[in-house]
This record gives structure tokens, sequence and C-alpha cells, in this order.
């Protein structure tokens, strides 16, 4: 099947699937040069079959408010008017996709840098919302996971910045942890996939100011509980809504943990592992 066809449900796995690992970086990495640069040797260093989908970082508002453009974020989101959208795509499909692509070349690994726009790889609408009006800011629909497959058979591994389209010639701005779930979600009807967030934590935290206290293993009646007695933060929720998501959907493994040790996630499942009931 070519590049510009596929849609996941066709395919037709191997009789073995083989491995794909699927990592998602926060904007924390993305604006620390050296904490990057280390992420980047390491990931590198991962064997098989790999993606790595990025956030977008503090970089798109400081050039947003450079170029007078002012930013409103609601409950942590931003809102995506017109002229934040161009930012967006200039920022996270422009130099922060093409600055990770170096640092993976500089590593050997040989990376491709895309957005969900590319092949209609990830394919969403405009999100609708009663009490807010988030602008261009998207709900995915569909992944493009032949397209995806073909790719990675030829050995390539992607980096894929947080911006999709709707199939009417409008770009929209994406949550990047939605994306990593939806694509890791896609991707296990071909592949035995393990998918890892990544930020500047050790996991989820009883304690969000004590790093030591690492919950090591979580399931969905556990999280509930621990939401109702706002144990758990609310930057972390839809991190977690996601990674369950896609233990639902078919992913063999989530896992959520520091940047920085990301080979003893891989390895030895430091972090935060997310169960099934």
């Amino acid at each position: 099947m070519g590049c510009a066809g596929g849609i996941f449900k066709y395919l037709k796995p191997a009789a073995v699937m083989e491995t794909l690992t699927i990592v998602k970086i926060g904007g924390n990495i993305i604006d620390d040069e050296k904490k990057l640069s280390s992420f980047l040797e390491s990931f590198a260093s991962i064997q098989g079959n790999k993606i790595l989908i990025h956030g977008g970082g503090k970089l798109a508002t400081t050039v947003a408010e450079a170029l007078g453009i002012p930013q409103l974020l609601i409950d942590g989101r931003r809102i995506t008017d017109s002229q934040t959208l161009k930012v967006i795509t200039m920022v996270y499909a422009g130099y922060i996709n093409k600055n990770i692509i170096a640092g993976l070349q500089a590593n050997g690994c040989n990376a491709i840098g895309l957005t969900g726009a590319d092949a209609n790889m990830v394919q969403a609408h405009k999100r609708a919302h009663l009490q807010t009006d988030y602008g261009f800011v998207g709900d995915i629909d569909s992944v493009n996971a032949g397209f995806i497959q073909n790719l990675l058979q030829a050995k390539y591994s992607l980096v894929i910045a947080p911006v999709t389209h709707d199939m009417k010639g409008v770009l929209l701005n994406t949550n990047a942890d939605t994306i990593a779930q939806a694509i890791a979600s896609a991707m296990s009807e071909i592949y035995q996939v393990e998918l890892i967030y990544c930020f500047e934590k050790n996991g989820v935290l009883l304690d969000a100011g004590d790093d030591s206290t690492v919950i090591r293993k979580i399931n969905k009646s556990g999280y509930d509980e621990l939401k109702q007695k706002n144990i758990i933060s609310a930057g972390m929720m839809p991190k977690l809504e996601n990674a369950f998501a896609a233990i639902d959907k078919g992913v063999s493994k989530v896992i959520i943990g520091n940047a920085a040790y990301l080979q003893d996630l891989i390895l030895h499942h430091s972090g935060t592992i997310i169960e099934n009931e």
C-alpha cells in the first residue's frame, strides 16, 4: 500500500509483532538546551522502531509576545487565535522540530520531521466547547498508520510536531499528549507499542513537591480515588487520561517518568507504570 493511503484498520499485522517505542517529551525538556541534548542522545540509542512526539515549550509564547500578539490561557490551555496559530506552526513545526532533527542526526539517528498535516497523518476537527472558544485547537479523528508504518519500515525515526489539520485546509494546534496516545493506539494494531511520557518529574507523585514519592503503579480506580482526594495535580490529569486511553486501546505498556532517565524507563520500567484494572 502506498504512502498516500493506509488507515490503520485496513492493515494486516505480521504474525509476530515488532516493537515500537513512542516517546513524548514536554516543554520543560525542550526549553533546556542541556537536558534536551542529553535526552536526544538517549533517544537515539533506542534500538528498533521509534517515534518522538514533542510539545512546544515557552518559545511560542516568547515569539508571540515579541510580535505583539497577546496570549491567553484558560486552565493552562492556550487559546489559539489565527495569529497565534501562525506562530505555533512556525515555532513547533519549524524551529523546534528541526532543531530536534539536527540533534538526532548528530547522534547517528536518521530522523524525519513531520506534522499531522503531512500525508494526512493525523486528521482532526476544530474543538467545539459550550463555554469556551479555544480557537484553532484540534481534537483528533484519525491516524494514517499505513504512512507511519511505511516510514518505519524504511528505517526512519519519526519526530512529530503537535500541529494537525481538518481536511479543509485549516491547521490546528493539538495537544501533544493526545497525539502520542492516538498514534500509539493506532500503531498497536501493527506493532507491540510501548508509550513513554517523559517530563521533568520522576513519575506520578503523591506529593508534587517531592520526587521520592513516585507511585510505581496506578490503575484507573486508583487514579479516580487519588483525584477525589486532590492528590493528583491538575497538570498531570490530561497525561493520565491519555495514558489510560492508550492502555484501553491496546497499547502494551505506558510509563510516565523523568526524561533524564529514558533508558531506565525503557529497560527497567522505572517511573509510574499505567495498569489495566
